[in-house]
């Protein structure tokens, strides 16, 4: 089976290293793809260019001519990267794409970046950077992306450079064939479930394989843990396959993006904690667009309110402070939780409302009267009626009058009862939107 490895990059500053990249990717029997992302002649590349500028510029909305004509190096850049994901998703739909592989500086990562963004989890992405020794996430977002560091600038080849684009090469030609094996099994195995359909149009055969399952996505926090566990268990029993995501701002773009992909059958966003640290301040914010992505997308969803009880800041110390003064709960060294008040909890829950109320998929909201955290439970350091009620009241308010069904708890988030039942609620949603077909 042919292994196609898109090769995105910048044949005007870096035509020989990417000429090099491909020589050895032939050598180890993958075809490389070659998408021309500069916006000069290229110089020092002698092989075929699959995609050359002007067809990712006009993916971009624009021209090669009207990019070289504005000299803006940041526009230019952002029409790359637009670009090139443009194309990189059509490679993809068309069963072309086995991996991508990148090299650059910085304006080269960005590029990549962009252009890898939206691509399938489990799609095989490689970019190899000299960025790649500092913070990554501007990089790798919520993405599956691997980065590499570069040791020396990608500026011509030498004996460091030929050593590490070298394993660059390996590695993304040996993932690009795991990647085109598994399409190849996953292609058998629809034709054999169509063939399984045609002779048995009156049976519903269950799923064979733990990766048949439908994919429910979930959202935890150390102190939701309890619920996540037996909502968890419970979908399990009723065949789903459940991918939990840590609340702590990468996981939930992570699970944002997921969302947005198509692969998912519902969502359970039990612990909305992130946006906590998005209005006050905190350090695990997943940008003002948690908790859209589901609801965009038609996904059925079950959302509840866990850990808005709390802020999450570092160390004591990196506390910043404007914040003298409020009660805190000391985690671990290198956490601190700060209680929210009911002013902020009143907002949230306006917040959170509106953007169930907006939602265009079927959606179920749980209200945990019992208390939203491990650490807001009866007696607990974060016990607060006066600041739960004023999240409870804002975010019933909210959803007054709109398309989601609200299920009014005296329980605690984490009671088994209140999860299981979560768990059922979402079972129901994907049921009925797939027609009784779980």
């Amino acid at each position: 089976m042919t292994v196609s490895i898109a090769l995105v990059g910048t044949l005007d500053t870096k035509g020989a290293e990417y000429q090099w990249v491909a020589d050895r990717l032939a050598e180890l029997g993958a075809d490389p793809l070659v998408v021309d992302v500069g916006n000069r002649e290229p110089a020092g590349f002698t092989s075929r260019i699959a995609v050359a500028q002007d067809e990712v510029a006009r993916a971009a909305g624009t021209s090669i001519e009207e990019i070289r004509d504005r000299s803006d190096r940041g526009a230019a850049t952002r029409a790359a990267g637009e670009g090139a994901a443009v194309v990189l998703r059509r490679l993809a739909e068309q069963g072309r794409l086995d991996g991508v592989l990148a090299l650059g500086g910085s304006g080269g990562s960005a590029i990549a970046a962009r252009a890898v963004r939206d691509l399938p989890v489990g799609l095989p992405k490689l970019i190899v950077s000299t960025m790649a020794s500092g913070d990554v996430a501007p990089y790798v977002g919520a993405s599956d992306v691997t980065m590499m560091y570069s040791v020396v600038d990608i500026a011509g080849i030498n004996q460091i450079s030929a050593t590490v684009l070298g394993n660059a090469a390996a590695a993304i030609a040996g993932m690009g064939r795991a990647h085109a094996d598994r399409r190849a099994a996953h292609a058998d195995r629809r034709a054999a479930h169509a063939d399984r359909r045609a002779a048995h149009a009156d049976r519903r055969a269950a799923p064979s394989a733990p990766d048949a399952r439908p994919l429910i996505a979930a959202s935890m926090f150390g102190v939701t843990t309890p619920a996540v566990d037996a909502a968890r268990e419970r979908l399990d029993e009723l065949g789903y396959e459940v991918l939990v995501f840590h609340a702590t701002g990468s996981g939930g773009r992570a699970l944002e993006s997921l969302a947005r992909s198509g692969m998912l059958a519902g969502v359970l966003d039990l612990t909305t904690t992130e946006l906590a640290d998005d209005l006050v301040g905190g350090v695990l914010s997943a940008g003002p667009d948690r908790l859209t992505a589901a609801g965009a997308a038609g996904v059925p969803q079950v959302v509840s309110l866990g850990a808005l009880d709390m802020v999450n800041f570092g160390p004591e110390e990196t506390v910043p402070a404007e914040f003298a003064g409020r009660l805190f709960y000391v985690h671990n060294p290198t956490v601190t939780l700060m209680r929210t008040t009911p002013e902020e909890n009143a907002t949230l829950g306006r917040r959170i409302g509106g953007k169930l109320a907006a939602a265009q998929a079927p959606t179920v909201l749980l209200v945990p009267r019992g208390g939203v955290s491990a650490l807001d439970a009866a007696g607990g350091p974060f016990a607060s009626y006066e600041a739960d009620d004023a999240l409870f009241s804002a975010v019933l308010e909210a959803v007054k009058g709109s398309a989601v069904q609200v299920v009014d708890s005296q329980q605690h988030i984490n009671d088994r009862e209140f999860a299981v039942h979560a768990a059922d609620e979402l079972h129901r949603l994907v049921r009925n939107r797939r027609g009784n077909q779980p």
